[in-house]
């Protein structure tokens, strides 16, 4: 069981990380950025900040999946996803999906030219600060969920 043990270890330092950093870039980053800056230079400012960010946020959820996967894996646990009580096991896997999703497919594919692109009434950082803060609270509620399933509440 050793091995498990690890997999939850390197899951919950993941989860730390990634999610951590949402709640970074949502709660101080880009208030900073709207209070330092002037709307045009906002989205520019960010997306300059941001890449370095991406890179830790994908080996995050890379290795929050990977773990995750082993985790459900060694404990045969695949039946918890057939039993509405394990809501959070559905939450924690729709919530990697969307965020590798954004990371390994939208971002780079779509959003990294559309934020080369000028923003000179901030209309596309106004966009990127509420689907943040969506994120992270829909990360929270996940984590949150996930914790107190993990030990027995629901």
């Amino acid at each position: 069981m050793d091995d498990f043990i690890i997999a939850r270890a390197v899951h919950v330092l993941s989860v730390l990380l990634w999610i951590g950093g949402v709640a970074f870039v949502t709660t101080t980053l880009l208030p900073s950025i709207r209070r330092a800056h002037p709307p045009g230079e906002r989205l520019a400012c960010f997306h300059e900040v941001e890449a370095g960010f991406a890179r830790q946020a994908r080996w995050s959820v890379l290795a929050a999946g990977a773990s995750g996967l082993w985790m459900v894996h060694r404990g045969a646990m695949w039946d918890r996803f057939a039993d509405p009580h394990f809501w959070w096991m559905h939450a924690m896997v729709g919530l990697w999906l969307l965020f590798a999703t954004m990371l390994f497919v939208i971002e780079p594919l779509f959003l990294h030219a559309h934020m080369e692109r000028p923003d000179p009434a901030g209309a596309a950082f106004r966009r990127i600060e509420r689907l943040h803060r969506v994120l992270l609270a829909l990360a929270l509620v996940t984590t949150f969920g996930a914790v107190a399933g993990s030990h027995g509440l629901f």
